[in-house]
């Protein structure tokens, strides 16, 4: 009513096709298209097929250990592993993923916890989502000087001394 409408944020599926139970751990990949639901453990990865509306919803007691890929993915558990999606990816209070998280729109809530990188994915018309590291001739990183705290444009030292190299 007063807040902002939130049906634009809104992860398209709420439809759960698949439910991991509580009391249920499945070793080996789990593939799926529609929505799946853990309440339970997964010892292996959780994969999305076909569906650009499919949605990974890890539940407070949920427990993932390998790589979650799908469009849409709900945490309020524990990942130990990666978390790729292309869509939409939502971290709630009770969060903890042990991994890097690659995502195209990110909502945060305070007290998830990400013990690894934030990684946005770029929609590029090649059809490539990955957003690829900048790196200089010989193939190493350049720092992006916004995200490098105090650095000046001509290097962490100052002209011509080693430091960050920017573009």
């Amino acid at each position: 009513m007063w807040g902002k409408d939130k049906s634009t944020t809104a992860v398209a599926v709420e439809k759960i096709d698949t439910l991991i139970a509580a009391n249920v751990t499945i070793e080996g990949n789990v593939r799926f298209s529609g929505g799946i639901q853990v309440d339970g453990e997964v010892i292996g990865n959780v994969i999305a097929e076909g569906d650009e509306s499919s949605l990974v919803r890890i539940t407070d007691k949920g427990r993932v250990k390998g790589e979650i890929r799908g469009p849409n993915v709900i945490i309020n558990g524990h990942v130990i592993g990666d978390v790729y999606s292309t869509e939409h990816v939502e971290l709630a209070a009770k969060a903890i993923v042990s991994g890097n998280v690659h995502y195209n729109l990110l909502e945060m809530v305070m007290g998830a916890e990400v013990n690894g990188s934030l990684m946005h994915v770029s929609d590029d018309k090649s059809g490539s989502k990955e957003k690829s590291p900048k790196v200089d001739k010989a193939g190493k990183p350049i720092a992006d000087i916004a995200t490098v705290a105090g650095a000046s444009a001509s290097g962490a030292n100052g002209p011509n001394k080693p430091g960050i190299t920017t573009q």
